[in-house]
């Protein structure tokens, strides 16, 4: 049941929704049965509202119904395995802006978190904000030091404000989830759970600030990526202090054609850059919309993007990273085969799939893109197809792929904006083979086999106790009590061997691995390697037990 403390907001969102003419959304969710007498009084859409697309209505009726719903219509915009692509490409035009709160208020709410007062922590504090959006502000302010920043600083009040939105949201999604007949498909309390989470992100500088920091240490050279400082002593969870940078918007091109920036160049860098953040580091910007991605201009020999804006960031289990780039391969290939197999193997689809099927279902999307020039070719929309195709093969479909998809589209939009003719395809398909060369590599695997070798020696102890539990759980379904003391120090003396045992045979394995590796690597290093096979025929040796269990 809808709480009746929500049922006069619930009430304004009916009357938006019909004023931008959306009834379905209204009488497909079965919202308000017993106000069909009553409708007549809501108002209708006007002669101009009904000329509009559907996509543009709604994206009006969010905004008219304030922040939080324009939050609820940015994650809708990246639901595209949900939402129809001219809805979604609607709301991606959604912009979190509001008037801005005074300046004062802002003062006072950085001296009661950073406990002093402001001409004490900066030389100069720009009470006229720079920007302002529903979660926070932003204004300029400078160090005693002289270097200029700027602070962002979170709406007063807003937890209170965004508790009380969400809260209708929620109701909003549980109406939706039983009465609308697409409900199934819309998955109306996903999204309410994808906004709330992004909100309570976004409510914590301090991690949006740590964010900042990892992405400007991963590209620390600057060349392709500048990403500004943090100044953590003047930063909390309620306020952000960060080097002011200076550039245009990725999207303002007669800006970037009067500073004479090589926009070619920079579009190849785009796209570069995603499947660094993606592949190398696990670690991407997943707002990166034009507004959020600046060019520094004042870089004429080596053209830069500029980072802003990081309380929505981007990682992937490494599990599914490394499936997912041998899907990029296998798609930049045209191995389809090989994608229906990936899919499967990683467990994003059932096994007891047709993989001729899929492979089939997956053919018949990719060809008729490979008959255009490789210049057309959009990566994103094809994945964005492929997803949709492998639903009904029941795709799992995880939100942090959901959230690469949108920063997928979101990085060919700014490249193909500086450079229509860029040949996506060209350029990703070479960096990510290196990517993937140097991370899989032999050397990348035994520096990961000798990071985890401690570790290993560590758990080998465990391993024959925990063996036999779990053999004896199965065969008992309860834990067998040993209470025979004769039998119990049988028991324990076997332990000790097959612990010894296994300690010696990783350890000796480890090493004979170690010495093939690097008679491989290394060819002249004769000596150092048949040391090492000894010594580890030597640990199995001495693991080897002397008597049979």
């Amino acid at each position: 049941m809808t709480p009746l403390r929500l049922a006069p907001r619930l009430l304004r969102v009916t009357a938006v929704l019909l004023k931008y003419q959306l009834d379905e959304l209204v009488e497909g969710g079965h919202l308000y049965r017993p106000l069909k007498l009553v409708r007549p009084l809501f108002p209708r859409a006007s002669v101009d509202v009904r000329a509009l697309s559907r996509g543009a209505r709604l994206r009006l009726a969010l905004t008219e119904l304030g922040p939080i719903f324009v939050k609820a219509g940015q994650v809708l915009s990246t639901r595209r395995d949900l939402v129809p692509g001219d809805v979604a490409d609607e709301l991606a035009l959604l912009q979190d802006q509001v008037p801005a709160f005074p300046g004062s208020e802002a003062r006072a709410i950085v001296e009661r978190e950073l406990r002093a007062p402001v001409a004490t922590l900066y030389a100069a504090f720009d009470e006229t904000a720079l920007a302002s959006a529903s979660i926070a502000q932003v204004h300029a302010a400078t160090l005693h030091d002289g270097r200029e920043v700027v602070v962002k600083v979170l709406r007063p009040g807003i937890d209170r404000r965004i508790a009380r939105d969400v809260d209708l949201l929620h109701a909003l999604g549980q109406l939706a989830q039983r009465w609308h007949p697409n409900a199934d498909k819309i998955r109306p309390l996903e999204v309410v759970a994808e906004v709330e989470k992004m909100l309570s992100n976004e409510l914590d500088l301090q991690r949006e600030g740590a964010s900042a920091s990892l992405l400007r240490r991963n590209f620390a050279s600057g060349i392709d990526l500048y990403v500004p400082e943090v100044h953590w002593d003047f930063s909390t969870e309620r306020v952000l202090t960060l080097e002011r940078v200076r550039g245009v918007s990725a999207d303002d091109i007669d800006a970037i054609d009067a500073a004479g920036l090589d926009r070619k160049r920079l579009a190849e860098k785009g796209v570069r850059l995603f499947y660094e953040q993606v592949f190398r580091d696990n670690f991407f910007h997943a707002d990166a919309h034009p507004g959020n991605i600046w060019v520094d201009t004042s870089r004429l020999e080596e053209p830069r993007f500029i980072a802003l804006d990081f309380g929505i960031m981007g990682s992937l289990p490494e599990a599914d990273q490394y499936w997912l780039a041998e899907n990029f391969i296998a798609l930049f290939e045209r191995d389809y085969a090989r994608i229906a197999q990936l899919h499967v193997a990683a467990g994003w689809m059932p096994s007891t799939i047709r993989l001729d099927e899929l492979e089939a279902a997956v053919r018949t999307v990719c060809e008729p893109y490979f008959t255009r020039p490789l210049a057309q070719i959009s990566i994103a929309e094809l994945v964005v197809k492929l997803f949709q195709t492998a639903r009904r093969f029941e795709l799992t479909l995880q939100p942090q792929l959901i959230l690469l998809q949108k920063t997928l589209l979101n990085i060919e939009g700014v490249g193909r904006m500086l450079d229509p003719d860029i040949d996506i395809w060209a350029v990703a398909h070479p960096v990510l083979r290196r990517i993937l060369r140097e991370r899989y590599s032999l050397r990348a695997t035994l520096r990961d086999v000798r990071r985890r070798l401690p570790e290993w020696i560590h758990t080998a102890p465990r391993v024959p106790e925990l063996v036999r539990d779990a053999l004896r759980q199965v065969a008992s379904g309860q834990q067998v009590q040993v209470a025979d003391p004769v039998a119990l120090a049988l028991v324990r003396d076997d332990a000790r061997r097959m612990r010894r045992l296994v300690a010696c045979g990783l350890l000796g394995a480890a090493l004979l691995v170690s010495a093939a590796l690097l008679g491989t690597l290394a060819p002249h290093a004769t000596w150092p390697a048949v040391a090492l096979a000894i010594v580890g025929l030597g640990a199995f040796a001495i693991g080897w037990p002397r008597r049979l269990p």
